[in-house]
């Protein structure tokens, strides 16, 4: 019995810890999520060059921000900006596609990427849906910039500049194996409160 509430006591302990620790994440950034108008190959593909204008042009205009929050407040004011730079890829390709920007929040299931891992959470995201918006996503991190970040010292350099102390980077660089347990258990943590809430 005592080693039972041993166990559940350390999984909590864990799931608290990533789940403030998700939170802090949160703060600190700005996520990417875009939608392709279908999943055929070709709408698949302008979706990433899609993505591509749009990372640079936020890339551009977030340039000399200091923090999330500053990022934030420049990306809202931008919106129009932020569209044109998707519209002018559409218009180029002779696409008949509309596209649509917006911020807010999202839910986001745990991430793993190349060099880096997200845990699932609500975090403040910058959405980008191309026609009908009926095709795979993708998913990201705009601000700080990891989304082109190809190696962990990459992403260690832009987490600094976004304001990651080094726990915060390491628990994202961390791995998948080192973190997989603790994010499923705060996904599962998070679907019980989603539930009884």
């Amino acid at each position: 019995m005592w080693i039972v509430l041993v166990v559940l006591a350390a999984c909590g302990l864990l799931t608290a810890e990533s789940f403030w620790m998700q939170r802090s994440l949160a703060e600190k950034t700005v996520r990417l999520h875009v939608v392709a108008n279908s999943d055929s190959p070709e709408d698949q593909a302008q979706k990433l060059r899609v993505r591509d204008a749009v990372v640079s042009e936020v890339a551009a205009l977030t340039k000399n921000c200091k923090d999330a929050s500053q990022a934030r407040a420049v990306i809202g004011q931008n919106l129009g900006e932020i569209e044109d730079s998707a519209r002018r890829v559409l218009s180029a390709e002779g696409s008949a596609y509309d596209v649509r920007v917006s911020l807010g929040t999202e839910d986001f299931d745990t991430r793993y990427y190349e060099s880096f891992t997200l845990p699932a959470g609500k975090y403040p995201a910058l959405r980008v849906r191309i026609g009908a918006a009926a095709g795979k996503n993708w998913w990201c991190v705009v601000f700080p910039s990891l989304c082109m970040a190809a190696t962990t010292d990459a992403v260690e350099e832009y987490a600094a500049v976004g304001g990651f102390d080094e726990t915060e980077t390491d628990f994202i660089t961390g791995g998948e194996e080192k973190y997989e347990l603790r994010f499923k258990t705060l996904e599962w943590l998070q679907d019980l409160f989603a539930w009884i809430g």
